[in-house]
């Protein structure tokens, strides 16, 4: 089993900043990739970002340049930096992990909300 916990959600204006942490315990050892989706009001869910074990990492084209995921092994955590916020990245942030064998962890997720 694998927990995740998201944290570094909040308020932002257009144009700011964000660096949203998960932290993941529990049989860490066994995860794979790991990644960042987001599901806005009335939307799916949709990919962000994601960080394999191998180290490749791959972005939606709408954050592509503005986002950056990163990965802390010793510290069992998986960043998300966020820079030039807009108003369309206002969503629920998840964090997922995936393991060699394809069964899917998923964070409880944290508020993102961007105001123009």
């Amino acid at each position: 089993q694998v927990q995740l916990v998201e944290s570094g959600g909040g308020l932002v204006q257009a144009g700011g900043s964000l660096r949203l942490s998960c932290v993941a315990s529990g049989s860490i050892f066994s995860i794979n990739t790991m990644g960042w989706y987001r599901q806005a009001p009335g939307k799916q869910r949709e990919l962000v970002a994601t960080f394999s074990h191998a180290g490749i990492t791959n972005y939606a084209d709408s954050v592509e340049g503005r986002f950056t995921i990163s990965r802390d092994n010793g510290k069992n955590t998986v960043y998300l930096s966020m820079n030039s916020l807009k108003p369309e990245d206002t969503a629920v942030y998840y964090c997922k992990g995936v393991m060699p064998w394809g069964t899917e962890y998923w964070g409880q997720g944290t508020q993102v909300t961007v105001s123009s």
